[in-house]
């Protein structure tokens, strides 16, 4: 016999909430916990759909290789595409090599990159990104989708209401990143809904040798630690 559906009221539902506060405050304490003990980073993201035969999955490779020989671990989001290159050159160069994984119900698995001891997963996506801003000392934004917007301007955003401390954030790839570009200047700017500072906080590069310069030049006098 077919049960019928069960449809939460109100008040099951704001129990279910609270009850998922718990959760939610254990993925905040393990994930402050272990990426506190793994020193300064790089994240490095970027679409899951790239393959490992395409450019940018080559380039992200070779750039990630860069930025371990330089010293610093590599972030990721632990899955297939750019993120799965980007824990490959770290694991390449004998790097630090992290991978914060995401429940979805598609796209994601783990790579095979991943230092064992570091990687982390999560259900909250608020709670990762919190894991990525904290810990990074750049950004390294890939071409990507929906996601790897979020993780840009989310960035943006924090840095320029000084929520955080400022770090590089470096587009790779003009050929994909310059449209964006150009109509944040020609319009959101045009219409005075930015500040022309904020266009400093954004370098636009095409070579992993251009990567690690800014990373460098910014951090030349400057201390490596958490941004907030």
């Amino acid at each position: 016999m077919r049960k019928e559906q069960h449809h939460k009221g109100w008040n099951e539902i704001k129990t279910n909430d609270s009850w998922a506060l718990f959760k939610i405050m254990g993925e905040f304490v393990n994930g402050f916990e272990r990426m506190s003990l793994i020193g300064p980073c790089v994240s490095i993201f970027g679409s899951a759909r790239t393959k490992e035969n395409e450019k940018y999955y080559k380039l992200a490779t070779s750039i990630a290789k860069r930025i371990a020989e330089a010293g610093y671990g590599v972030i990721t989001g632990g899955g297939p595409g750019i993120m799965e290159a980007g824990n490959r050159g770290a694991n390449l160069a004998g790097g630090i090599s992290v991978g914060l994984n995401i429940d979805l119900p598609f796209e994601q698995h783990d790579n095979p990159y991943i230092d064992n001891d570091k990687s982390l997963d999560f259900d909250y996506f608020f709670v990762r990104k919190v894991m990525f801003v904290k810990y990074s000392q750049g950004f390294v934004v890939m071409p990507g989708g929906f996601g790897t917007l979020d993780e840009l301007f989310e960035a943006i955003t924090l840095i320029q209401t000084n929520k955080i401390e400022k770090f590089p954030i470096i587009l790779v790839g003009t050929s994909f990143w310059q449209g964006l570009l150009d109509w944040i200047k020609n319009t959101m700017l045009e219409a005075k809904n930015i500040s022309p500072e904020d266009l400093d906080l954004i370098h636009l590069v095409d070579t992993e040798e251009e990567v690690v310069e800014i990373i460098d030049a910014f951090y030349k006098g400057r201390s490596l630690s958490p941004n907030f």
